[in-house]
Parts: C-alpha cells; sequence; structure tokens
C-alpha cells in the first residue's frame, strides 16, 4: 500500500471522523475536512487560522502573543511577527514581508549554500585532504630517497679516504723500498771490501813468516785503496703530517641539507565565466617528470637552437645562429620564418602579449617588433647594446642591455618606444649584474617577468638567478642549492610559471632547477635526458619547452600534477 495513502488513511476528520481531512487548523492543531471547515470557524471563542494540511505549521506561533501566528517577518530585526506585534509599534519603519515570501527567500540561499557546500567547499577541502595524503606520501619517499643519497655519499666519501690512504701507504712502501736497494747495494760492497781486506791480512801474515825473497817483493800494498772509505749512507723516510680536519671540513665534504619550509596558505573561492566557484590550490610537482613530445627542427650542431618563446599552446617561435626566426608547430613542422631586418643575427626572442614577435639586434642596437610580415623598429639605443628581451604583462618590454664598453649591464624597461624604468644597482650601489664580456663571449642573461610581477635574471657569468621586485629593489639571489658549488652552476635560461614557480636551465649540469617565489630550491629536472638545455618558456597549461643547442629538439615536458 502506498506510504501517503496509509498515513492518510489514519488521519480522520476531528469533528466528522472522514478519513484523510485536506484542511488543518493551525491555532488549534486540528485536521478537518472541508465540509467541517465551517463548523469549526464558527466557534468565535478563539481565533482559527485554516490552512491545508500540506501549510501546516507554516506559521509559527508568535513567541510574544500567545495563540497569534505569524504572518509576517520583519527584515531588519530578522524575526517572524504576528499583526499584534505589528499594531504594538514595535516594527514601525521596518520592512516587513509574508513570511511565505520570506521563507521562499531563505530556502533560495539555503539552496544555493547547500550547491556551494556540495559542488565547490566540500570537494574543495576533500582535494585539500587528498593533496595532503599525496605530500605524506611524497615527503616519506622523499626522505627515504635523500637519506639513500646520504648514504651513497657517505660510501664515495669513505672509498675516496680509502684510496687515499692506501696511495699514502703504497707511496711510503716505494720509497722504503727505493732506500732498501742503496743500502742493499752499499752493503753488498762493504761485505766484499771486508773479505778483500780479511784476504790482504791473511796474505800479508803468511808473507811475514816466509823467507821468500821473490815472494816478499812482488807484495804490492791495498792499503790506500782501502782507506778511501765508501760515503756513509743515512736514509730517512718521508715524516707523515697528518693534516688536521675540523668538525666544519667535514661537514663542509658531506654536504648539508637546505632549509625546508611549512608553507601556508591563504585559500579562498574565485568566480569563473559561468558563475561557479575554484579552489587555487596550486598544482604539485610529480615525482617524476615526462616528456609528452619532441619537436625536431633544423637547428643542430652547425645552427645551434638558443631560445623558444611560445605564440600558442602548438606554436613556439625559436631562433638560433642564423638571421632567420623559424615558427614551428608540435608536429614539427615549419609554419612560417622571418628574417631580421638587418640580416644580422637576433640576440633573443620574446612573444607580447598580443601574439606579436619582438626580436633584439645588437649590431644595429635596436629591438624590433614583426607584425604579420612587416618589421617595425620600436627601440633604438644610443651608448648601449640589447640582449636578451621578454615581453610584460602590462604590455611593456624589458631588456638586458651591455654597454659599448662591455663594462656595464643593465636591465631596461621601454613603453613602446620611452624609457620607464632602468635596473642596474642594489641598495649598496653594487651591480646586480655581472658585466665581463669578451669579443667572443657574449655570456647571456635571460629575463622573465614573474605573475607576482618580479623581475628575474638568470647570469650565467655569475652562476646566479637575480630577482628584484617590480621597483627593482633586490629581494633574493640564486646560486644553486647548498649542496652544488656556485661555480658549477650556470643558467642560460628562465621562465615562471602560473604558481610564479620560476624554472631555469643549468647548462652545466643537464638539470632544470624549479625554485618558488621566494627563492627556495623545490626540486630538479633531471630525468629527461637533457642536453646543453638554453632558453625556456611554458605554454598556457605550464606544460615545459626545453630547447637543446646542439641537437636542435624542443622537448615539451610535463613537471606538475
Amino acid at each position: 500500500m502506498d506510504r501517503r495513502t496509509w498515513a492518510q488513511d489514519v488521519l480522520r476528520c476531528h469533528l466528522c471522523e472522514t478519513p484523510g481531512p485536506p484542511m488543518y487548523c493551525d491555532i488549534c492543531h486540528i485536521h478537518l475536512c472541508k465540509a467541517c471547515v465551517g463548523e469549526h470557524l464558527s466557534d468565535e471563542s478563539k481565533e482559527h487560522k485554516i490552512v491545508t494540511f500540506k501549510m501546516r505549521g507554516f506559521a509559527p506561533e508568535c513567541s510574544k502573543h500567545s495563540k497569534k501566528l505569524c504572518e509576517l517577518y520583519c527584515e531588519q530585526c530578522d524575526i517572524p511577527i504576528c499583526v499584534k506585534c505589528v499594531s504594538s509599534g514595535e516594527h514601525i519603519g521596518h520592512k516587513q514581508v509574508e513570511i511565505l515570501k520570506s521563507l521562499e527567500t531563505k530556502k533560495e540561499l539555503l539552496q544555493r549554500d547547500l550547491q556551494k557546500l556540495e559542488n565547490s567547499i566540500c570537494p574543495t577541502y576533500q582535494e585539500i585532504d587528498s593533496y595532503i595524503s599525496v605530500q605524506k606520501a611524497n615527503l616519506n619517499k622523499n626522505s627515504k630517497k635523500f637519506s639513500a643519497d646520504i648514504d651513497k655519499h657517505g660510501e664515495d666519501l669513505h672509498r675516496e679516504l680509502d684510496i687515499a690512504i692506501k696511495k699514502l701507504k703504497s707511496d711510503m712502501d716505494a720509497i722504503e723500498s727505493k732506500h732498501l736497494v742503496v743500502l742493499n747495494n752499499q752493503g753488498d760492497e762493504i761485505k766484499r771490501t771486508i773479505s778483500e781486506i780479511k784476504q790482504s791480512i791473511t796474505d800479508l801474515t803468511k808473507l811475514l813468516n816466509s823467507n821468500d825473497v821473490r815472494l816478499v817483493s812482488t807484495y804490492k800494498s791495498r792499503n790506500a785503496e782501502f782507506r778511501r772509505m765508501p760515503p756513509k749512507l743515512t736514509v730517512s723516510l718521508p715524516r707523515y703530517i697528518p693534516q688536521k680536519i675540523t668538525k666544519e671540513q667535514i661537514y663542509q665534504q658531506i654536504g648539508s641539507l637546505s632549509e625546508s619550509s611549512i608553507k601556508t596558505e591563504e585559500l579562498g573561492f574565485t568566480i569563473d565565466s559561468t558563475g561557479a566557484e575554484s579552489s587555487p590550490l596550486d598544482s604539485p610537482l610529480i615525482d617524476v617528470p615526462r616528456i609528452i613530445t619532441y619537436i625536431n627542427t633544423v637547428y643542430g650542431e652547425s645552427d645551434k637552437l638558443h631560445s623558444v618563446s611560445c605564440l600558442s599552446d602548438d606554436e613556439l617561435w625559436m631562433r638560433g645562429e642564423d638571421n632567420m626566426m623559424s615558427l614551428y608547430n608540435l608536429h614539427s613542422k615549419l609554419v612560417k620564418s622571418i628574417q631580421t631586418k638587418s640580416g644580422e643575427i637576433p640576440y633573443d626572442i620574446a612573444v607580447t602579449q598580443s601574439g606579436e614577435l619582438v626580436y633584439t639586434d645588437p649590431e644595429d642596437r635596436t629591438v624590433n617588433i614583426v607584425k604579420n610580415t612587416q618589421i617595425q623598429t620600436v627601440i633604438r639605443l644610443q651608448g648601449w647594446r640589447p640582449l636578451n628581451v621578454c615581453s610584460t604583462s602590462s604590455g611593456d618590454i624589458m631588456v638586458v642591455t651591455l654597454s659599448n664598453d662591455r663594462k656595464q649591464t643593465k636591465v631596461m624597461r621601454f613603453s613602446g618606444s620611452a624609457e620607464k624604468q632602468t635596473i642596474q644597482y642594489n641598495e649598496k650601489g653594487q651591480p646586480l649584474y655581472s658585466s665581463e664580456f669578451s669579443d667572443h663571449n657574449n655570456y647571456p642573461k635571460h629575463i622573465c617577468e614573474n605573475n607576482n610581477l618580479d623581475i628575474c635574471v638568470a647570469d650565467f657569468r655569475a652562476g646566479a638567478v637575480v630577482v628584484v621586485n617590480q621597483a627593482g629593489k633586490l629581494r633574493f639571489t640564486y646560486n644553486g642549492p647548498s649542496s652544488i658549488s656556485k661555480k658549477s652552476f650556470k643558467p642560460v635560461g628562465i621562465t615562471t610559471d602560473s604558481k610564479s614557480r620560476i624554472l631555469t636551465a643549468d647548462r652545466d649540469s643537464d638539470f632544470i632547477h624549479i625554485l618558488d617565489q621566494d627563492g627556495q630550491f623545490l626540486r630538479y629536472i633531471d630525468n629527461c635526458d637533457l642536453k646543453l638545455p638554453y632558453g625556456l618558456c611554458v605554454d598556457t597549461r605550464d606544460n615545459l619547452f626545453v630547447p637543446e643547442r646542439d641537437t636542435g629538439k624542443v622537448k615539451k615536458i610535463q613537471y606538475y600534477v
């Protein structure tokens, strides 16, 4: 039997016992059939409020006036009120709405809150919980990996120490053997001479006891020969001088741990174009970055590939060591090529927010923009050469420039052809960037703007990533993790992603270093068989494009979840 039918069967009209009464008195709290409604209302000894059975209990009883139902809602007081409340004057000037309308409005709010809880807030908390689980797993895995690395480094140091000690002992044995040969040779010579002296003594004794004139007359003295004593040899082994090693030196050789961090980030919700809320949880880095695809180009050993810049997620501008700039798609197809206006080699390229190609020409000291197929010179420098370049989120162009005498380097910001800013010195008046250039080596200083508007420069010559804020004030300098030598870090490319992480290519190690926006080392990309990685870029999905200078390949790499 249908549950609703059963429930109606047990309910009967309070006056006539008719089953399934459709009406209800909210004041008297009794069920009524339609025929008995009039009879019930005829009792004028008290108030009545007849509603449908479905709407029973809709109007709450007034908390101030007994047996009065609240048919209105005061928005200022945020409470239901009855007619007596209104007439009492307590709510004069307040906005009052029908309680049914108020209920509907409140339910709409409840419905929206429910949807937000179900569709965004709860899933975000679940995502955070899942992210914590991933972090815990990664923490344990990486801790074990780092412990294994420490053990291996310790074994390597022990092995090198054992080899060094064995060599010292071997050298000592060799010196002993060499001295022993000299002593043995002299000892043998002395023994032979002693034997001859003894023989001479015997012969002289015989002659003294003999009267044979012939024998005595033939005697030849050897005393003068025996008086020529051999030199007295004194040999000594080299003294072992142990090198005292302090605890600090031991720890220096063993290495150290970089600073760990636990960062808290205030999470909120943003509204996308559809009106849906989304959480700004960062994409975590994956344990094993992977190559998504390769782009094969005409560049290689004879025409080395130096820079790439994303025109879109499917096409990239590239430049090598000729006077052409080439646009390739992800299928290794050459879409088009542009020759520089002067016919000289471009030093660097970038793509503006509007999708136009920018390139620098140090020989004629210009910065140029390619619009369609036309090249326009927008900046012409006096006394300075433009080198590496980037386009900012505001549409400005930032250029690393070198003085004509090759002794100074600075970053210049341009709006159109107008210079807006120069960044050259720190607060102590010291140069921020290296400036040692030769005729043959213009060491690159790749530049990019971070999402937080920091200006990041990869300074190859200095072995550093130098980051200043929008005003040009130094924020930090990154010289590589503490576990590597400053001299071995040679950054030759730099880019940033949507989470303000900084990625830089290390030429000498063939690694990509990933830092957070405050310069804290996060991890390497060291498993993608990179060969001489150079100028980097990322697409809108934070996929990383790495050009290899000598192979001419561009590798598209995913490094985040």
